[in-house]
């Protein structure tokens, strides 16, 4: 298990040591793939050797049907709030790089400036200036999904490159709790959806159980006029979504109407999987609907909240080599933090759309 702050309550996450990624056995994998879903993050220390093939090949082993990035092409599209944030490793498209500052060379990249997102950018509001170094925020809860046409993920790998070193800065939620969380600079936050699951009363599971989302077509296009809450989970609702008729063509048959909670495949255990930015409509068990975006982004954002509470959040603190794999389909998980322009990072980052939909309950 890994080592967690005094007071935590997080509960999954687990390190894996001996097995070489670069020549994965059948058997390696299926210790893995265990791991994996008992524990949903997975840490592989001193991994720097590891190509973008292998890692590439320990993402697919999970869905060896799946062979495209998890956003396919959409990423082409200049409007998409995904678009700046990643940059796509030649000799391997399923791979990208991601982080911030100049590099002059890698993986046959040249002259690449990478941008860390910063929640100014994204954000309703900001942390002022004069503490943007100290304070810092979530900047987006999100499952790694396209969330029309293609299946989400069921699992992503992350491989730190390059990390400055040092700092931590200290994560508000600015919600008017008062809660906030040390972290360690440029941290990826998780949050276990079971554990989400687990905090809501037993009405609340029922509802989770019985509802399915409806997300908005093209939604990193649709939402980017938008602007999200100062915890990071889900938009302010001020109108500013980009209207329907103004997106790409819309295919119905893309439109994606997933559960609330989603199966293990090993435990049966149910976790609640909503990407909050991009939901639209909720579909009840009654077979009526909300339509009122204000509404159903309030209702979300009441089943979401307590699982992402401080005591639940593992903020991983990056080290060079560090290969952390996740269960897309059981976490929640952010990237955190400002950086200064000279602070240069550099991460390989890649997904597989699925070949099938998530289970529901």
């Amino acid at each position: 298990p890994l080592s967690v702050p005094e007071g935590s309550q997080v509960n999954f996450g687990a390190s894996i040591s001996g097995i070489d990624i670069e020549n994965l056995t059948d058997a390696d994998y299926d210790v893995i793939r265990s791991a994996l879903f008992n524990h949903q993050v997975i840490v592989f220390e001193n991994q720097s050797h590891v190509s973008p093939r292998a890692q590439f090949e320990l993402t697919q082993r999970f869905d060896p049907l799946a062979t495209s990035y998890g956003h396919g092409k959409t990423l082409d599209a200049k409007r998409s709030i995904l678009h700046p944030d990643l940059k796509t490793i030649p000799r391997q498209p399923q791979v990208q790089v991601i982080g911030n500052g100049f590099v002059a060379e890698y993986e046959g990249l040249e002259n690449i400036t990478l941008r860390h997102p910063h929640h100014k950018t994204f954000h309703a509001t900001a942390i002022p200036e004069a503490d943007d170094l100290d304070f810092t925020r979530f900047y987006r809860w999100h499952i790694d999904a396209s969330l029309y046409g293609l299946a989400p993920p069921i699992v992503t790998t992350l491989l730190a490159v390059r990390v400055p070193g040092g700092r931590t800065q200290v994560c508000r939620y600015d919600d008017g709790t008062g809660d906030e969380l040390v972290v360690p600079l440029g941290t990826t936050a998780f949050v276990s959806g079971y554990a989400m699951y687990d905090a809501l009363s037993p009405t609340d599971q029922e509802f989770a159980r019985s509802t399915r989302i409806e997300y908005a077509p093209h939604p990193y296009i649709w939402m980017s006029g938008a602007k999200s809450r100062s915890d990071g989970l889900g938009m302010v609702s001020e109108g500013k979504e980009i209207p329907l008729d103004q997106l790409p063509v819309i295919e119905e048959d893309k439109i994606q109407i997933l559960p609330i909670c989603w199966r293990n495949p090993e435990t049966g255990k149910l976790a609640v999987q909503i990407h909050p930015s991009a939901v639209r409509k909720l579909h009840l068990a009654d077979g009526s609907v909300i339509e009122d975006l204000a509404e159903v982004r309030e209702i979300v954002h009441r089943l979401q909240r307590p699982g992402i509470a401080p005591k639940l959040v593992y903020a991983h603190d990056w080290e060079e080599g560090d290969l952390v794999l996740f269960h897309n389909r059981g976490v929640l998980h952010s990237v955190v933090g400002a950086f200064a322009e000279h602070e240069v990072r550099l991460f390989r980052q890649c997904n597989v759309a699925a070949s099938e939909f998530p289970l529901g309950p």
